[in-house]
């Protein structure tokens, strides 16, 4: 896993995943226009996703570098979550071989969350997958972060 800021400038295409134990939202975006879109709420199982969905999406997409949001505390240190994330990122990359880069994810599903009541009125979270919107979020921060 690389925090520096290689992965970026030689990744054109970036899958990025919000880990959660019920739903990982995946959004995809691109380096050199630095935006991203949401894709897809997965399903998950105390974690564990379809590897079969994850790889059609990869096949799809092509990524260059997976992006995983890190769930931190909102005082900087690691949750259980954050534990569970990292092992997510290690099996992504033991299955796939694909670089892995990981990114602090606070606050994002509550931006996500303010941006869907913002464009929709709703507050129906599961029809408007706001995992995949966190997605995009942590990945448009870590363009912002790490951008040229």
């Amino acid at each position: 896993m690389s925090d520096n800021k290689r992965p970026l400038l030689d990744a054109k295409s970036i899958l990025c995943f919000d880990y959660g134990t019920k739903s990982i939202g995946v959004a995809i975006g691109q380096s050199i226009t630095q935006t991203a879109n949401p894709l897809i709420d997965l399903k998950a199982q105390d974690g564990i996703p379809s590897w079969e969905e994850i790889k059609k999406i990869l096949d799809e997409w092509r990524p260059d570098l997976l992006l995983i949001g890190l769930p931190l505390n909102m005082d900087g240190s690691e949750s259980e979550l954050s534990t569970r994330a990292k092992k997510f990122a290690n099996r992504l990359h033991g299955r796939f071989g694909l670089p892995i880069a990981m990114a602090d994810e606070r606050l994002s599903s509550f931006a996500a969350k303010g941006e869907i009541i913002q464009q929709t009125g709703s507050r129906d979270f599961k029809k408007n997958n706001v995992d995949s919107l966190a997605a995009k979020i942590i990945l448009e921060s870590w363009f912002t972060e790490h951008g040229q």
